[in-house]
């Protein structure tokens, strides 16, 4: 009888052992190796050399480039998380109403999405082309303009441009979180409240709102982290050019392994961010849960 008792105690953990024993070898293992090779000098070549304290960090701070890109990236996920959000909130209440195309609609709200990064990128770098882009084409044929706009006349004006491709690619996603917890809303709600002379804002604010809040909160911490973590709208629009002035942390740190050689750095510049992002998706966590707990 205690066997079976045993037996049923562990069998929970025995199921999840092949899970944790991948994210330890996958996900886990890696970390700690990259926090290991922050604390060593590395060569150029890659070498590790031995353990020279927090000096990775010293230099990776004191970068010329360094206060640039975490503004860069500070502006770059703000941007992009709270306009994407907002944006997929409104449209996500759209496409929840019946009408005739719905479907449709749906439909080509993915493409952008489910297509890579890189071919999003790629189309509006040559959307934005001053001398044969389709948007001057457009406005010139419409008339609106009378002679063809450098729409990338200023690095300030390329970084703008790279968090709307980011902006463009990410409200696909917020847009089915929140559908989906809309979706999940029971109409006898809205009924109620509508018999008791509740008008639109009033059910947008007291049961819309509340009721897609867990939606709402896993989009918002995966947009966090896939935004500070995307690589390829960056890189392919503009590699950050000129000097770094158009770099999020995460192609900076790309450039300067790979481009100046500075592999210590640019580990501990990764440390760093990863840090970053912990501390942020524990900051939005527990105020959720504090506010769960309010309600």
């Amino acid at each position: 009888m205690s066997s079976g008792l045993n037996r049923n105690k562990w069998e929970p953990y025995i199921w999840l052992l092949p899970s944790l024993l991948l994210i330890a070898i996958f996900v886990i293992f890696p970390i700690l190796i990259v926090f290991k090779l922050s604390f060593s000098e590395i060569s150029k070549a890659g070498v590790v050399k031995g353990f020279i304290g927090f000096d990775n960090y010293i230099e990776a701070v004191n970068l010329p480039a360094f206060k640039t890109v975490m503004l860069n990236t500070l502006w770059w996920v703000l941007s992009v998380v709270i306009l994407s959000t907002l944006l997929g909130f409104i449209i996500a209440l759209v496409l929840n109403q019946k009408f005739h195309g719905r479907k449709i609609a749906r439909s080509i709200l993915v493409f952008p999405w489910a297509t890579s990064l890189v071919i999003q990128a790629s189309v509006w770098n040559y959307i934005i082309k001053a001398e044969y882009g389709n948007l001057n084409n457009v406005l010139l044929n419409l008339g609106i303009i009378q002679q063809a706009i450098n729409w990338r006349s200023s690095y300030q004006i390329e970084f703008v441009w790279e968090c709307w491709v980011g902006i463009f690619v990410t409200v696909p996603f917020v847009t089915f979180c929140v559908l989906s917890g809309l979706q999940s809303i029971d109409e006898s709600l809205y009924e109620s409240a509508t018999v008791d002379g509740a008008g639109f804002w009033q059910k947008l604010w007291h049961i819309t709102i509340p009721m897609v809040r867990p939606s709402l909160t896993v989009s918002t911490v995966l947009n966090i982290i896939y935004v500070f973590n995307s690589f390829p709208i960056v890189y392919t629009m503009t590699k950050g050019a000129p000097a770094h002035k158009t770099d999020t942390m995460i192609t900076y740190l790309y450039m300067l392994s790979f481009y100046e050689r500075k592999k210590g750095p640019a580990t501990a510049l990764s440390v760093i961010g990863f840090l970053i992002l912990c501390l942020c998706a524990g900051i939005y966590m527990i105020s959720v849960m504090r506010k769960e707990e309010n309600l």
